[in-house]
């Protein structure tokens, strides 16, 4: 299963396009804080890009700023493109499906009236008409030493 659940801030305003059959397209970043602390006791911010398409976007767009804290649910897509300079770029988005205003940057109010959902299918207007997060190399490739484990150390 490939579900995501997300609370955090957008970094920036929501960037509004337009997609095939008039789709309204969102494209923004959310900051979310992890839930552990590092070595120096710090908790780790994650700068996770996000889209949402249909009535979702047309939501987002209109009502959602920098600064504004949000719970999100949707889906992880991978994917990789040949740049104009002939190398080949990786992106890594969260398709939104769903989110829940938390309040903004001013407030810490909350309300579960204000979920929206949409069950709209469009991963041909995700694939042709907006931009990609440009990674110049494979982002996986300092990820650390590979780890051999044998079958008699899983736990099931």
């Amino acid at each position: 299963m490939n579900r995501v659940i997300l609370i955090g801030r957008f970094t920036r305003d929501p960037e509004s396009r337009m997609g095939t059959n008039n789709s309204e397209v969102s494209r923004f970043s959310l900051a979310c804080q992890n839930d552990f602390a590092n070595r120096d006791g710090q908790r780790d911010t994650e700068f996770i890009n996000c889209v949402a398409f249909g009535r979702t976007a047309s939501t987002i767009n209109k009502y959602c700023h920098k600064g504004q804290q949000i719970s999100a649910t949707g889906r992880i897509k991978n994917g990789s493109y040949d740049a104009p300079d002939g190398s080949r770029r990786y992106t890594t988005d969260v398709i939104v499906d769903q989110f829940e205003f938390l309040g903004s940057k001013d407030s810490g109010s909350t309300s579960n009236e204000n979920t929206f959902e949409t069950n709209e299918t469009l991963e041909n207007s995700y694939n042709d008409n907006i931009e990609t997060t440009d990674v110049s190399e494979d982002p996986y490739k300092d990820f650390g030493e590979e780890i051999n484990i044998s079958s008699d150390d899983l736990p099931f």
